[in-house]
């Protein structure tokens, strides 16, 4: 194929883009079957496509800049600011990227000295950018990983996003100094008219209901509102896409317009892969390079975990948001890229940030899949670290005098807590891991408390209860009540174990793992709502039946 095969003038995607998003496909595809992110695929299938002649198209860099922009906006989505202000976050963040940008800058100064393949015709200005770039954590690797263990929602899973959101609000002050736009004098009352207008955008999003319209109203706020009203004042688009989901974030939907949003972000993320992979191939010197930050991808899983291990959290959830972590970033390829805009980075090193990123990817999908054993394993080694007295939120709650305990609090949990207090009385805990619906459950006069199924060292305390009877195991994650229910028979071997599923193929799973009570949630509703509709039904037949007979002379 040649070349100068593009968009066509009227703006129709041609067939060469049609080739490019199909050959993304596959090599995708290739990837998740490695058990490698699919946006390994797509940099290797713009390197492929590269090599027999392709270059990118109008259409792709378009789906490039609203990938760009709708991750900014998701990130703005889940900004919440309590969170974020707790020192293990921000502190961590921060310290972690002015330590591994100095670090990896003085290596790099070190070896270029001797003559290192590619370093050695770097300035000082450009290895510090370039240990900006590696400072930097994947989140879409991060969140990937967290969504397979369904560690998303426990307090690593939070921490390691909480850490990633400030890295992504330090790479977009990056961003907006590196542009050096001079905005008009149109973009203070711009920036005020967009947080001034919050109402209105949360009246649109209370009513945009759960279909296409939420999606197409979070498209608006990002590309129209937030990224189209900065361009216009001379703002950077960036920082407008993410200005626009802050406005927001507080709104009880913020977090459903993230998680419907997802999938479109990813999606469009494809054109930015595929379009750094299409911008050329990585000179034979990126080996080198790439070997060598590999070498020194532990240092930052290190320096994560002594900086969270500092603000006294148990060493397993150190460990944990320290793997979750341990990978380069998408959005340092993004500061990359607007280096080489600016002339500061050539396209050389654009493509070997991303041969650098994607096989970080590699690495650190490894260590998260062996994140268990591994904490097994060094457990004993990493105790003389752990700091006392341990964080409240970290603690390993004792559930003294607790003879059914249920794990996950949301409504068939709650609905099996109230039944189960009404029958035998106050011998009910619930272990949830959101402090969220800790606080509601709370609030409605249930003893709830902070834990996670999935915390060996949780079921090792609780191994000592002899007086637990009963455990429900009622979370939303089919995976994690899998684990749940091996944990349970594997610390608790005597205790009865009921569990919930939501289809028939989850039950017998459940069931092969050893519950005593598996329940289709779908299937027992439907029965449950036949037997009360039949119930009335024939109540009011039998009452005309009745009717008629007091009628009858």
């Amino acid at each position: 194929m040649a070349r100068n095969c593009r968009v066509t003038a009227s703006g129709n995607v041609s067939l060469m883009d049609v080739v490019l998003i199909i050959t993304a496909f596959v090599f995708g595809f290739a990837a998740t079957r490695m058990g490698l992110p699919a946006l390994v695929g797509y940099l290797v299938a713009g390197f492929v496509l590269f090599a027999f002649g392709f270059e990118s198209t109008e259409a792709i860099e378009t789906i490039a800049e609203i990938g760009v922009l709708l991750l900014l906006f998701t990130i703005g989505l889940k900004l919440k600011i309590r969170f974020l202000a707790r020192r293990e976050v921000w502190a961590t963040a921060t310290v972690e990227v002015v330590a591994v940008t100095l670090v990896v800058a003085g290596v790099m100064l070190a070896v270029g000295a001797i003559g290192f393949p590619m370093i050695g015709d770097l300035d000082w200005q450009q290895t510090l950018i370039l240990g900006f770039v590696f400072a930097f954590s994947s989140t879409v690797f991060a969140i990937k990983m967290l969504e397979q263990t369904n560690e998303t929602g426990s307090l690593s899973g939070r921490l390691a996003v909480g850490v990633l959101i400030i890295q992504d609000i330090l790479a977009v002050m990056f961003l907006v100094f590196l542009a050096g736009l001079v905005p008009s004098w149109w973009a203070i009352p711009m920036v005020i008219a967009i947080i001034a207008l919050r109402p209105v955008f949360t009246w649109f999003l209370t009513r945009a209901g759960r279909g296409e319209l939420l999606i197409l109203f979070g498209f608006a706020l990002a590309v129209g509102v937030g990224a189209g009203g900065f361009h216009l004042v001379g703002l950077e688009p960036e920082l407008g896409a993410l200005v626009a989901g802050i406005v927001v974030s507080s709104d009880p939907r913020a977090g459903e317009m993230a998680d419907r949003l997802l999938d479109f972000k990813d999606f469009f993320l494809i054109g930015f892969f595929l379009s750094i992979g299409l911008g050329g191939m990585p000179p034979v010197g990126a080996l080198a390079v790439a070997a060598l930050m590999l070498v020194l991808l532990p240092m930052k899983s290190v320096l994560f975990f002594v900086l969270l291990n500092r603000f006294h959290l148990r060493n397993r959830t150190a460990l944990q948001t320290s793997l979750s972590l341990s990978s380069y970033s998408e959005f340092g390829l993004i500061v990359a890229v607007a280096s080489q805009a600016n002339g500061i980075l050539d396209q050389e090193w654009v493509s070997t940030i991303a041969i650098i990123v994607a096989s970080s990817f590699v690495v650190a999908a490894a260590a998260n899949t062996a994140r268990y054993r591994m904490y097994g394993k060094l457990s004993a080694k990493l105790s003389t670290f752990e700091r006392h007295p341990i964080a409240s939120d970290d603690e390993i709650v004792d559930l003294e005098g607790a003879r059914v305990i249920i794990f996950g609090m949301g409504r068939v949990g709650t609905g099996a807590y109230d039944e189960l207090v009404a029958r035998r009385g106050e011998i009910v805990v619930g272990v949830e891991r959101s402090t969220e619906v800790i606080e509601a459950n709370t609030a409605a006069g249930r003893n709830v408390v902070l834990g996670y199924a999935l915390d060996q060292e949780f079921w090792e305390h609780l191994k000592s209860h002899d007086e637990v009877e009963l455990i429900v195991v009622a979370m939303d994650n089919h995976a994690s009540n899998l684990v749940c229910v091996e944990r349970a028979n594997e610390f608790l071997p005597d205790v009865s174990v009921a569990a919930i599923a939501r289809y028939p193929d989850q039950v017998v799973e459940l069931e092969d793992a050893g519950v005593d009570v598996a329940r289709n949630l779908y299937e027992e509703a439907g029965q449950g709502l036949v037997d009360d509709a039949a119930s009335v039904v024939w109540r009011s037949l039998d009452d005309q039946d009745d009717t008629s007979k007091d009628q009858t002379p």
